[in-house]
């Protein structure tokens, strides 16, 4: 089996992270994860604390190992939601989309270990010295909000400049991803795409069908524009962004109006052709939906075999 430095950090059988996806990732997928031997993340996004409090009881209910809660930073809620999860002392949090150090120092003093996502080097440095527990690498690969950075580059780059453990995100659905990772440096992944299609993923049956039917080049990438692009499955709601996004005679304004609900839409309402389906490029090579703690086993049987014939081309 696998092992790591980060199982031992967090009391997890696994290397493994399920990505805190919004509007998806809840208390129940959180808790198949963790059963699963990984750490299940549960999504804040843009709700308040009450609902996420739920959602952690929901966890705790289900499960007595470790599982952490994803603060999506450019939520209006967020202040609300990191107090919240000091009075809930998780054993972990995540943190995307900005800088969470504002919220660091509370969340350490109660004992919580703090892994934010890190696209770039200059975030790397400022959340290793703000005393975070490890970094998560996401490249632009990845579902929802991206980066400009491959996994492939920026992982090595995440490694070069800081002595925590290092969680590779972006491109990876099976256990060859997994070996490379660690080649790169890694000590463990993050996947969200692969679990979308989890048994005990509440998702909408018409989002795990899209992934199930994705091909190599069905996702795009919307919202440049803005500055907060996100990787998506191509659909009609996806093709009129991107087509207003670089039109003239539409106003920031608007833009952003496009892109208010549109998650929901595809994740609770299964809405096809007006939803924002986001998902990682890897989708095209997730192909079955299986019970999460079967994802895992399989995932890191495939990465073991890797590592062992690593060697098999090199003479």
């Amino acid at each position: 089996m696998i092992k790591t430095p980060i199982c031992e950090l967090l009391g997890i059988e696994y290397p493994i992270f399920q990505g805190g996806m919004a509007w998806i990732a809840d208390g129940k997928l959180a808790a198949a994860v963790s059963n699963g031997g990984g750490l299940g993340i549960i999504s804040a996004m843009n709700a308040g604390p009450d609902y996420v409090r739920n959602e952690i009881h929901i966890a705790r209910s289900l499960t007595d190992k470790p599982f952490g809660v994803n603060v999506m930073l450019l939520s209006p809620h967020a202040d609300a939601v990191a107090d919240m999860l000091v009075e809930e002392k998780v054993p972990v949090i995540t943190t995307g989309a900005g800088n969470p150090t504002k919220y660091m120092k509370a969340w350490l003093a109660c004992g919580i270990k703090v892994i934010p996502i890190a696209p770039s080097v200059a975030m790397t440095k400022l959340v290793t010295r703000a005393g975070a527990s490890a970094i998560i690498a996401e490249g632009g690969e990845s579902g929802g909000h991206v980066g400009d950075l491959t996994t492939m580059s920026l992982v090595p780059q995440v490694c070069d400049n800081t002595d925590l453990p290092v969680i590779a995100a972006g491109g990876i659905a099976d256990g060859r991803g997994v070996a490379a990772a660690m080649m790169l440096g890694a000590q463990g992944v993050q996947l969200g795409t692969r679990f979308l299609v989890a048994e005990e993923c509440n998702v909408h049956p018409n989002y795990k069908d899209k992934i199930l039917k994705a091909k190599d080049l069905s996702t795009i990438v919307t919202g440049k524009k803005l500055g907060h692009p996100v990787r998506s499955i191509k659909n009609q709601f996806a093709r009129q962004y991107f087509k207003a996004e670089y039109s003239a005679a539409v106003s920031d304004e608007e833009l952003e109006s496009m892109g208010v609900g549109v998650l929901r839409l595809a994740a609770v309402e299964g809405d096809e052709k007006n939803g924002c389906f986001p998902a990682g490029q890897i989708a095209a090579m997730v192909n079955k939906e299986q019970p999460a703690a079967e994802i895992i086993r399989e995932i890191f049987a495939e990465a073991q075999a890797v590592l062992n014939g690593a060697c098999k081309w090199v003479k």
